[in-house]
């Protein structure tokens, strides 16, 4: 979303993207920036060293399609900078990530089946005990509660078993 802004005039075009990883991410993100005809945009690429531990990352600055490795010393406050930046990224994605699996684990496909609102969904499980009863039960055992129609029956046994 962010590059198709970018791309359209709606937003400051920024004059370094600093990318999570070595020549190769830094290849895949040139050719996305290209792709948004955004060629312009500096691109650096911040890597772990060999040993992964932090304190011994590499840069590697594109230039012309070319690749120039900076090595700066541990102590360096503009690599702290740039570990600092780049943890802060993984720790948002990562926190990103865990808010959509608990959401996900959360949803019921119950509640993905159209026509059933909270209160037939609510009958269904009061009356079947669970989810996997429900799955388990046939079109002529759900269309016995109260509230579910033999189309609806229907709907819910192909989703449940078709999804």
């Amino acid at each position: 979303r962010r590059f198709t802004r970018l791309a359209r005039g709606e937003a400051k075009i920024p004059d370094i993207l600093l990318i999570d990883g070595g020549k190769g991410q830094l290849t895949q993100a040139r050719k996305v920036l290209e792709e948004f005809q955004l060629p312009e945009i500096q691109l650096l690429g911040i890597a772990k060293g060999i040993s992964r531990r932090a304190g011994q990352e590499t840069l590697f600055l594109e230039l012309n399609g070319r690749y120039k490795e900076i090595a700066l010393p541990t102590q360096s406050p503009a690599l702290h900078l740039l570990q600092q930046v780049r943890d802060e990224a993984h720790r948002f994605a990562i926190t990103g990530h865990r808010q959509r699996r608990a959401k996900a684990r959360k949803q019921s496909a119950l509640e993905q089946i159209p026509g059933l609102g909270p209160k037939r969904r609510r009958d269904l499980l009061r009356h079947f005990g669970g989810q996997q009863e429900i799955v388990r039960a046939s079109e002529s055992d759900l269309a016995k509660v109260t509230g579910i129609s033999k189309k609806l029956a229907e709907n819910i046994y192909e989703y449940l078993h078709n999804n």
